[in-house]
């Protein structure tokens, strides 16, 4: 199969590998459609915390089963997926199932887990860091990680999942809701998918970007507000100045979630003054990826019609095109990049306009 991979940090491969075997509980999965952002190009370039080399990357994926493995499944409850109960999604899936592929592996029994949050598991296993993603042709994965498609939901539609489902993390530990005014700094794919599953939530959105192109799409202003008169911030870019404008235009009792990280100096740049926290009561949330559940909250979302995605693919581009999607990432040229091993559909262009 064709494949991408990762043996050093800076650069990949377009190899030729054998197409893995699913082991008891994994299922072999056809990639049709992989999403590429920001993560994909911090973890090609530059590197990644949880990345353990080599490694063919991809953790936003969608595919067909095409086998599944022999032998036991391991016990469904609180086990591959996360927390109790997220596992039922799972139940059923059949050879020729069109699935979504949540990208963790957590333990089920540490307090995190128990608590919900399985993507702080402290044993997560995350495809495409810890073990092998879709930037291939094949990807195996666990029978408990498997979602199925809604019926009417397209391949490159449910392939949001994965980012919406960051999103909905952050939107609710920033506890959005009803009547609140949610700032988003960012109108590339996710602060836009932020601002739109803000709105649902009840939120009136104000989205903040400097970038002209993208601030038309989404109705953004180039400046942040000067009243004080957010009650949650989201920086959906890693950029301390972001940060330092979305602190100043909280009001009391606002809630900044850090949902981009930074790198080591921008951090220590971006670090807010404790004593306006202390005066202003207001809070710092962290929010890092998503847990299984939100996979299953994405997908019917993107079922819905409620919050649309389709006008986001900006690019659909071969697998073997990986270096002319990741130059799109780098200089923001576009908006969703869509990687196809089999090649994208003849019926569309490769760029969407």
């Amino acid at each position: 199969m064709e494949a991408v991979l990762v043996r050093k940090i800076g650069g990949f491969e377009l190899l030729d590998l054998p197409v893995p075997e699913p082991g008891p509980g994994e299922a072999l999965i056809e990639v049709t459609v992989t999403g590429l952002c920001r993560t994909d190009l911090k973890l090609i370039d530059v590197g990644h915390r949880d990345l353990e080399l080599p490694r063919v990357p991809g953790e936003e994926v969608v595919g067909v089963v095409r086998r599944i493995g022999d032998g036991a499944v391991p016990p469904r409850g609180r086990g591959a997926a996360g927390a109790s109960g997220d596992l039922d999604a799972a139940a059923g899936v059949e050879v020729g199932d069109r699935v979504y592929v949540y990208p963790g592996v957590s333990c089920g029994d540490c307090r995190p887990c128990s608590r919900g949050a399985g993507n702080l598991c402290r044993d997560m296993r995350i495809m495409g860091f810890h073990r092998d993603g879709g930037f291939a042709d094949y990807v195996v994965a666990p029978l408990p990680s498997l979602i199925p498609l809604p019926d009417g939901l397209s391949d490159e539609e449910a392939v949001f999942a994965e980012p919406l489902s960051c999103c909905l993390n952050a939107l609710e530990l920033g506890g959005v809701g009803e009547g609140d005014v949610l700032g988003v700094w960012g109108a590339g794919p996710a602060g836009t998918l932020l601002a739109r599953a803000g709105a649902l939530r009840g939120a009136e959105v104000v989205v903040v970007e400097p970038d002209e192109r993208r601030r038309e799409r989404i109705g953004g202003q180039a400046t942040p507000p000067r009243d004080q008169s957010l009650d949650v911030a989201i920086v959906a870019i890693g950029s301390a100045d972001a940060y330092r404008e979305a602190l100043a235009a909280l009001g009391p009792r606002g809630r900044l979630v850090v949902f981009s990280g930074l790198s080591p100096l921008a951090d220590v740049e971006a670090a807010p003054s404790l004593n306006r926290l202390h005066y202003y009561e207001q809070t710092v949330v962290g929010a890092y990826g998503c847990s299984f559940r939100h996979g299953v909250e994405a997908l019917g979302l993107l079922a819905t019609g409620d919050l649309p995605v389709a006008d986001l693919i900006s690019h659909r581009l071969p697998l073997r095109d990986l270096r002319r999607g990741l130059d799109v990432v780098a200089d923001r040229s576009g908006m969703k990049v869509h990687l196809y091993p089999a090649g994208p559909s003849p019926r569309s262009d490769d760029v969407v306009r």
